[in-house]
Parts: C-alpha cells; structure tokens; sequence
C-alpha cells in the first residue's frame, strides 16, 4: 500500500512520515532534501535553477514511485510528484522564474511519465495557514529556506488549495494543522484514527 503525504514546505509532512512509520511500522520515503544538488543554489537563484530543480525532483519522485510499487511494502511518502507538477513547477512559472521554454519541456516529462504510475491509495492532505508555516519554517532553522518570501508561499498555498478541490484519482484525507501539534500523542492519535477510517472503514 502506498500512502503519501502532501502538503506546503513546512506544513510538517517529514515529522508525520516518521510519527505514522513508527506507529504503523510501515516504510518511510522521505523527500530528497539533504543530497539534492540544486536546492541551495535555486534558493540564491531562483530564475537560474528552477527548471534544474523541478526536473531533479521529478526524476527522483518517479524513482520513488516505482520503488514503492515494487517493494510490495506498505509505504509512507514525504510528498507526491503531483505537487511538482501542479504546484511549484506552475508556481515559478507564474512568477517569472522559469521560462514558458522550460515549463513546457518539463510539463511534456511530467505527462509521459504519468502514464506509467498508479495514484497513492490514500492521500493526506496537510492544511496550514501561512502564518504556521511561517512558524515551523524558523523552527527548523534550514538556512536555505530562510530567504522563503511570504509572498511564495501564499501563491504555493492558493495552488495546494486548487489542487485538493479538485482531486479525484484516490482517496483524500485532509487535516487542518494551525490547531494541531503532531508530537502531541493526542492530536496525533486523532490523525491515527482518522487514517485507519479511511483505510479500513468504520466497523
């Protein structure tokens, strides 16, 4: 089974990855954060290394993909491909910091792609408002993100939010964190009920 996690940069996919693969013992794939080539540069330069990274997300992601539907393990994933392709790729398009030139090419990598993998069987959706996005991004301290305009993040939530309306190809959870702390056992254990409904109904 493969279960992912969707959701705004710090919106705290990483940390319930690793809370639901512990709780559940399944396998956790997390997004290739550390040993990504271009993500420091793209942060100093956003117009010079946007397609370089999107392109580099999305081979790694298809990998991760295959990777999952051949292990035949049940499988937590630390974001999708889709929200390449339909959030940030788009996003920085819109921004001017990727060509029309570029987008296009990348758009065409995305849709071959696509024909040959299966959506995740559930979907969870991560809500949060900028202001604790904003919160949880200085709590981490990366010092990549902490050029991060307020302004691209708002535009990432507006796309995250028209992405999700009109999801259809699996199932959807969604969860509101402005009000949720994931390391709490009890905010989490709500998660954990709310997963199990979804995934094994409500007997």
């Amino acid at each position: 089974m493969h279960i992912a996690i969707a959701g705004n940069i710090g919106s705290g996919k990483t940390t319930l990855t690793r809370l639901l693969a512990k709780h559940f013992g399944w396998e956790p794939h997390y997004e290739d954060v550390e040993n990504n080539p271009y993500l420091h540069s793209f942060y100093e330069d956003m117009q010079r290394w946007s397609f370089n990274l999107q392109v580099y997300f999305l081979n790694s992601r298809f990998r991760q993909i295959i990777e999952i539907r051949n292990s035949g393990k049940t499988v937590v994933q630390d974001r999708t491909i889709y929200e390449d392709a339909y959030i940030f790729a788009p996003n920085l398009h819109a921004m001017n910091l990727m060509s029309t030139r570029d987008f296009e090419n990348y758009s065409s990598l995305f849709a071959l792609m696509s024909n040959f993998i299966k959506p995740p069987d559930l979907l969870i959706y991560l809500r949060s408002s900028v202001p604790t996005l904003v919160k949880q991004i200085q709590k981490r301290g990366r010092e990549y993100e902490a050029s991060i305009r307020l302004d691209y993040l708002n535009h990432l939530n507006e796309r995250y939010e028209a992405w999700i309306g009109k999801y259809s190809i699996g199932k959807l959870l969604i969860v509101e964190m402005d009000d949720l702390n994931l390391e709490k056992p009890t905010d989490l254990g709500k998660v954990i009920e709310r997963i199990n409904a979804e995934l094994h109904g409500l007997f």
